[in-house]
């Protein structure tokens, strides 16, 4: 209950008052799409400047698209490898081991190699997350436009 109350007062009343405040719903619903879709960004750190510019480009509210990102950091953890996963099957390669001991004995033997390994590894990630990304942002755009519109205060006459 408690984790509920706090989605509600954190999330969920912040979007609902851009609402009331004037913000489309068709805005919010992308807002939404795009904070969840490049907030699973598998490149941590990312995902702050990925909102910002896309919200720039999309002219999206950047208050919402950042909080939605932010709300989204356990997914990107939850995503992170089976990106990396995801990515190693899509180019027919080996995943590498995500232990941090595996990771530790893979720098010490060939600091260089393994660098170049994980950059690798990152980009194939990368490449598996634009094929999910886009796809999750059009799902959540519609699904979300139709809730946000009945949610939307109607305008008076």
């Amino acid at each position: 209950m408690i984790l509920i109350n706090f989605f509600k007062k954190s999330l969920v009343s912040p979007l609902l008052n851009l609402l009331k405040q004037g913000i489309t719903p068709e805005k919010l619903a992308l807002s939404v799409g795009l904070g969840v879709s490049f907030g699973i960004f598998p490149v941590i750190g990312s995902t702050t400047i990925l909102c910002t510019a896309f919200g720039f480009i999309f002219r999206v509210n950047q208050a919402a698209i950042q909080l939605v990102n932010y709300f989204s950091y356990p997914l990107q953890l939850a995503f992170f490898i089976p990106f990396f996963q995801l990515g190693a099957f899509i180019f027919q390669t080996d995943p590498l081991p995500f232990s941090i001991e595996d990771i530790f004995v893979m720098l010490a033997a060939d600091t260089v190699g393994a660098i170049k390994a994980l950059w690798i590894a990152n980009l194939r990630a990368i490449v598996a997350w634009m094929l999910i990304g886009p796809v999750l942002c059009f799902v959540i755009y519609r699904i979300l436009t139709p809730v946000f519109t009945r949610l939307a205060p109607r305008p008076t006459a």
